[in-house]
């Protein structure tokens, strides 16, 4: 074999042995990063979620758009989404929404939306018209809820005070309103939006009264619970705290109140 025939085989065998080499290189920093990942809780099939969503959908910041909502819940404090707001409760200075505007301009909380939007299309389905007369609401529009309503009682002879107690029986003091957490909603129906007893008339809210704890959402203000919750039977006012404490709240008869004392605080776990 002439001298330069051989140099020309050792140089292709070198090269295959370095490319060789490289490929093993490359292929063990990949099964350590991958490896990595999966010891940090994130999947192969989660890497392209972590770049950022080209959807032209309002986003969060804090919250990516590429996740789904019920994985934003899943990540959240329970307590965020069952938190007890009532006549001795405020809604926390620090409170923030991240609102989703409903088809007829009422608004949401994200977290509140998906339950919504399936029990909504599901009521639909059984030939009912539900109407979310109500939600989300400033501190000013509750205002002026509550100065409207303490009008009302003082125009029929009350005194201011008494006017204010009466008032707060039925629009809630700014501040201490659920629909200022963007949790709860008002609904009647497309050919009854009065709020008053005559829901209870409707095949549509009877469905949504009896149903709606399999979608997260609680009747807020039973009949068999007003010395409690201080707040007059509502049969229209819904309330969302997510699928478990729903489910729990159904199954014992409880009140959100009740419901906060024997399990959020624990002292008298059952």
């Amino acid at each position: 074999m002439e001298k330069s025939n051989f140099k020309i085989i050792v140089t292709v065998v070198l090269a295959v042995i370095a490319a060789a080499a490289i490929v093993l290189v490359l292929n063990k920093n990949y099964n350590n990063r991958i490896a990595e990942k999966y010891k940090n809780g994130v999947s192969v099939s989660q890497e392209n979620a972590e770049k950022p969503s080209q959807s032209n959908s309002p986003s969060n910041p804090s919250e990516p758009t590429s996740e789904p909502v019920s994985e934003i819940i899943k990540k959240r404090d329970a307590k965020d989404i069952e938190i007890l707001v009532n006549f001795e409760n405020k809604v926390p200075d620090n409170w923030s929404v991240n609102l989703v505007n409903l088809r007829n301009g009422q608004q949401v909380d994200r977290r509140a939306y998906e339950d919504l939007q399936k029990m909504m299309d599901d009521a639909r389905a059984k030939g009912y018209e539900p109407f979310i007369c109500s939600s989300y609401r400033t501190q000013d529009y509750q205002t002026r809820l509550y100065n409207n309503k303490v009008n009302e009682y003082k125009n029929q002879g009350y005194s201011q005070e008494q006017a204010e107690k009466e008032a707060g029986k039925w629009v809630a003091v700014p501040g201490t309103s659920e629909h200022q957490l963007g949790f709860a909603l008002d609904i009647v129906t497309v050919d009854n939006q009065s709020l008053d007893n005559s829901q209870l008339k409707s095949e549509c809210q009877q469905w949504l009264m009896k149903n709606c704890y399999d979608y997260g959402y609680i009747l807020r203000y039973p009949e068999d619970k007003t010395d409690i919750t201080k707040i007059g039977f509502e049969p229209w006012h819904y309330r969302y705290v997510g699928h478990e404490a729903a489910q729990i709240i159904k199954e014992k008869g409880l009140c959100l109140e009740e419901y906060v004392e024997q399990y959020l605080n624990r002292k008298n776990p059952e």
